[in-house]
């Protein structure tokens, strides 16, 4: 080394931060949808009565394309519906005019997070952050300026607004006859204020009543910032300034804080270990994703209920917006496990909702029932729990309410309440009975564009009366458990020996002839199945799959039927003459439609016929094509949760093929080790060893220890806490899990 040379060594320890679950969540995916409806990136804390997503188009189109934000909502009171009132911020002369108002922006400005969303409002350089507690929230605005600066709070349907003091807003919207109240309070004095209908402005107005209308507020601001505290009722503004009360002391920071706390708690609750930080991203955002729903709007003890138009005094919780015929799958099923007491609540809430308006609700949103698709769902839910240990609930009140929808409900699609002729033909010659192609309806209930979607009506129906008859037996109720049971074979009236499908059979007892499988009559196949084809139908048999395999020919043949529904291509020359008339039949592989609910069950039917290796081989290419990092990383409808649920699962590694029955089919892990924190202290842990996107195939498993050959779990081996270890491979071992398919469990007895 020459002299005078100094050499000068650098050592640079550097820091990295491990990733918590909460930094996984990407809200983005399937922000683009495949060919209906894409997901939003909804901030909130779990089951929360306030949520937000920036209003960035009218109705209903994929947001993340939009290229204006119109306003910044107060709550969202359902999933994918309206927000109820908006604010938005406006520097220099105000105006009103919701087009004009309206704010470019660009996401590479944009941060989304499940506690806390950004944006810059590029119009007038506004910068606008949000973060959320349960019943109230807050916003802080940045200005380029300090003055004059303005904030127009906005409703559409029968608004009532007040300026309180130079500080403070009460305000009010009604959704579907259900009034959302708010009290918003300002950190800084108003200088100026005034109220508007449609464009026009009335200066110094504190108060305004009616449609399209609302309030203006200015401000000086010396620092630029500004900020809006407020909270949310379905009680009254006094009760929305006492749900204030949760952060009106707090800094926006503190909120932000406690939100992202709140959040790895919740997401916490399963650890994965192994795989990529891809699958990862889609793991955790997935489990966000299923705590958007349901949302409890219990407040200090009291809780407003559309059911019945009257305020109610119970400390525990009552939860709305839920979709049952998406959730009752996967969705609810989650919760028995991860969280038993809440869904308890849920099931209690249903009963109360029965109690309240006379009906069990299918779609329950915080403005009554929204009567959607098809079947009686709840039944599911309810015998799920009960069967799997959760008794925390009126069992009694449930089952009364079940009945009734049994037997005396509409069964049309989405239509609740009393029977009709339909109904009681079903109940008479158990199926509900299909016109030919095209011909008009008779029966006025029936929805001119729902159709009367035949098939699927008693098939989804036989599944509900055998999960009521589970109860029944269960209650003592042998009268009811038989006449239920016999119900739960009425799949085996729709199913048409020489040509192997579920068909649509004519009132006078003869098939609908000729019948295409694939395409039925009617967009999305609606005159005698919902959304998509018989192909998906032939299938929905979740609570006898043995006696399915029965009437399609034994193992071999069901096999072999499954594999036609994958490698069945579309017909016609090119994708969109399918979509066409099935635009719900997304996600599609061959005739298996992925992106729509009916399906969830179907890649673990291979078990049942004893051969897992399919399913694992299935599943794998599913979850690999369909669920990724990315703006279509979703391949359908993701409902609120529905769609991700199955998600969570079939990455675990076992799936609720038949909620009401206290197993789970064994799939294939996508994680090297994955753990599950019981609410009971214990742990259920998965590992895999040797996993990898080559070594999918399960070779052999042991559980606490010891060999296990079958593929399949109870929910006891879950919540009992343990170890689940599989050994994995490239080559599928075609012996393991075909010795004892999963038992045909019947409590009714």
């Amino acid at each position: 080394m020459k002299s005078g040379m100094r050499l000068l060594l650098i050592f640079t320890i550097v820091t990295v931060q491990a990733k918590e679950p909460v930094d996984y969540v990407n809200p983005d995916i399937g922000g683009i949808s495949h060919l209906l409806v894409p997901t939003y990136h909804t901030v909130h804390v779990p089951n929360s009565m306030l949520r937000f997503n920036p209003v960035k188009s009218p109705g209903i189109s994929d947001h993340y394309l939009a290229s204006r934000i119109y306003g910044l909502p107060i709550n969202f009171p359902g999933h994918r519906q309206k927000p109820v009132m908006s604010i938005m911020p406006l520097l220099g002369n105000l105006i009103v005019d919701l087009d004009v108002v309206a704010s470019d922006y660009d996401h590479d400005f944009e941060t989304v997070t499940p506690y806390y969303y950004a944006v810059l409002l590029e119009e007038n350089e506004i910068y606008a952050e949000f973060t959320p507690s349960q019943r109230s929230a807050v916003y802080r605005f940045t200005f380029p300026e300090s003055a004059p600066a303005h904030i127009i709070i906005r409703g559409e349907d029968q608004v009532e607004m007040t300026i309180i003091d130079d500080k403070t807003v009460a305000a009010s919207e009604l959704i579907n006859g259900t009034r959302l109240f708010a009290l918003l309070t300002f950190d800084h004095p108003f200088k100026a204020f005034g109220s508007f209908d449609d464009n026009d402005i009335n200066k110094n107005q504190k108060n305004v009543a009616g449609n399209n209308s609302g309030l203006t507020v200015s401000f000086d601001l010396p620092d630029k910032v500004l900020q809006i505290y407020y909270g949310i009722s379905y009680i009254s503004v006094e009760q929305a300034r006492a749900n204030l009360a949760e952060i009106v002391d707090q800094s926006f920071e503190t909120v932000k804080h406690n939100g992202r706390t709140l959040w790895n708690q919740t997401l916490g609750q399963i650890r994965v270990s192994g795989g990529t930080e891809e699958q990862k991203t889609v793991f955790y955002t997935a489990f966000y994703r299923t705590f958007e729903r349901m949302v409890n709007i219990t407040e200090d003890g009291h809780y407003y209920s559309a059911y019945d138009g009257k305020i109610h005094q119970d400390d525990r919780p009552f939860y709305v917006d839920d979709w049952s015929w998406d959730s009752y799958r996967a969705h609810h099923p989650l919760r028995l496990f991860l969280a038993p007491d809440q869904q308890a609540d849920m099931i209690q809430s249903y009963v109360r909702m029965y109690e309240q308006s006379g009906w069990m609700p299918s779609f329950p949103q915080v403005y009554g029932d929204m009567g959607g698709m098809i079947g009686f769902h709840q039944a599911a839910i309810v015998a799920d729990a009960w069967f799997k240990g959760i008794r925390n609930f009126d069992i009694n009140t449930a089952y009364d309410g079940l009945l009734k929808n049994a037997k005396q409900g509409a069964m049309l699609p989405w239509r609740e309440g009393a029977t009709t002729a339909l109904g009681d033909f079903y109940r008479e010659h158990g199926y509900f009975p299909a016109l030919d192609p095209g011909a008009p309806d008779p029966v006025p209930e029936v929805n001119v564009f729902e159709k009367r979607q035949s098939v699927a009506v008693t098939l989804e129906h036989a599944y509900d009366d055998w999960c009521l008859a589970q109860l029944a037996g269960s209650l003592g109720k042998e009268e009811d458990r038989d006449m239920l049971l016999k119900r739960g074979k009425n799949y085996m009236n729709v199913y048409n020996p020489a040509t192997g499908f579920m068909s649509p059979k004519r009132q006078d007892g003869t098939w609908v002839e000729p019948f295409d499988p694939i395409k039925s009559a009617g967009p999305g196949c609606r005159e005698y199945f919902a959304e998509v084809s018989s192909y998906t139908y032939s299938f929905h048999v979740q609570h006898d799959v043995a006696g399915l395999m029965t009437l399609m020919g034994g193992a071999q043949a069901f096999v072999a039927r499954l594999n036609q529904l994958y490698e069945t291509p579309m017909y016609g020359y090119c994708r969109w003459h399918q979509t066409a008339d099935i635009p719900d039949g997304t996600g599609m592989v061959g005739q298996f439609v992925m992106g729509n609910e009916q399906s969830f069950h179907i890649p673990y039917l291979y078990v049942y016929a004893g051969e897992a290796w399919r399913t694992q081989k299935r599943l794998r290419m599913l979850m690999d094509t369909w669920f990724r990092n990315d703006l279509m990383g979703i391949c359908g409808d993701e409902d609120g949760g529905a769609m991700s649920a199955w998600t969570i699962f079939s990455a675990m590694g076992f799936y609720p093929v038949t909620p009401g029955k206290p197993i789970y089919v064994i799939g294939t892990p996508l994680f090297e080790e994955m753990s599950i924190q019981l609410p009971n202290g214990s742990s259920f842990v998965v590992r895999a060893f040797n996993n990898s996107a080559q070594n999918k195939y399960i070779q052999s498993a042991k559980l606490n220890g010891v060999p296990l050959n079958k593929a399949w779990l109870t929910h006891d081996d879950i919540v009992n806490g343990g170890v689940l270890i599989f050994e994995m491979g490239p080559r599928p071992n075609k012996e393991w899990g075909g010795a004892e398919p999963p038992p045909s469990f019947d409590f009714s007895k």
